[in-house]
């Protein structure tokens, strides 16, 4: 029988294992990208004229390479025993989710290379931030106000403009007014949004030392600054239409979007009363009602626009 120090080495150099694989495709969390289709369909319902083999395309990158990349190497960086986004219990983390994340990054930017090389660089800079925000040298979400700006502009308005680009408009167009100020409502929305996912994490993430949006907030404190964002989003994205005539734009996206409202009002009134509620099960409810209700939102718009 080898000796301790003997097994870890013989250990170091196994090669990697069906079960390892298994359990770091799980800590992609590749399902949990649903979750961040609203920007997607909000960029695509805002322009016309884009090719559907593109819009796949792209869709395909974003959300079956990029974001469980992110994911990934988030898992991989900070080694959750609690609740995750998607995972109630993540499984251990093992050495061959870095081996997929690399695969990931490389094949996301590979492809996206080929659809545009400026979307290309677009989706590796998403890449690099993703990683600096769980990085254990840069760490950015051990500041609270810097990681909030960085995830809300990247994943808001950064991401609605790269997945313009990749549909093959230019950077002019994509700058060109309305479409800025839909970009900055897409940050709006996040801003309202990331705060919520980390409600329930405060003790896990003092105990890492993340000083969280949420956790300097405090959880009321989180819920009002959730509230106010959504609502100037809406109240911005609802102008925008108005002053464009798109009436049904605006019946569309009201109708889609009142069971979010329904859900977050009873969900902030029984965190008032009981602070535990403010717990896991409830937060992926409110990330699952969102992210269907608004993509369902955008998506019905594009079918108004398209076959109406």
């Amino acid at each position: 029988m080898p000796s301790s120090d003997h097994a870890t080495k013989a250990a170091a150099t196994l090669p990697a294992t069906r079960s390892g694989y298994s359990s770091a495709l799980t800590l992609m969390r590749i399902p949990f990208s649903a979750y961040l289709m609203p920007i997607y369909w909000f960029a695509l319902s805002t322009v016309t004229g884009y090719d559907l083999w593109r819009a796949v395309a792209v869709f395909l990158v974003l959300h079956v390479l990029v974001y469980p990349a992110s994911n990934g190497y988030n898992s991989y960086c900070d080694r959750d025993e609690g609740s995750i986004g998607g995972l109630e219990r993540p499984p251990k983390v093992t050495r061959e989710l870095f081996y997929l994340v690399i695969l990931f990054d490389v094949l996301a930017v590979a492809l996206a290379v080929w659809l545009s090389p400026l979307f290309g660089a677009l989706v590796a800079a998403y890449l690099l931030v993703s990683k600096a925000y769980s990085n254990d040298s840069v760490r950015l979400k051990k500041y609270p106000l810097l990681s909030t700006a960085v995830v809300t502009v990247f994943q808001g308005a950064f991401t609605y403009a790269m997945v313009q680009v990749g549909l093959g408009f230019s950077v002019e167009e994509v700058l060109q007014t309305p479409n800025s100020w839909y970009a900055v409502v897409s940050t709006l929305f996040l801003c309202g949004s990331y705060p919520l996912t980390q409600v329930y994490q405060h003790e896990e993430d003092a105990h890492r030392g993340d000083k969280t949006l949420s956790l300097l907030l405090g959880i009321k404190g989180t819920f009002l600054f959730a509230a106010v964002s959504l609502l100037t989003g809406t109240t911005l994205l609802l102008s925008l239409y108005l002053l464009a005539g798109q009436i049904q734009n605006i019946v569309i996206f009201l109708l889609c979007t009142g069971p979010i409202v329904y859900f977050f009002l009873s969900w902030v009134l029984r965190v008032y009363k009981n602070r535990s509620e403010a717990n896991y099960k409830n937060t992926m409810q409110m990330n699952k009602i969102s992210s269907l209700c608004i993509s369902l939102a955008f998506i019905s718009i594009i079918v108004v626009h398209t076959f109406f």
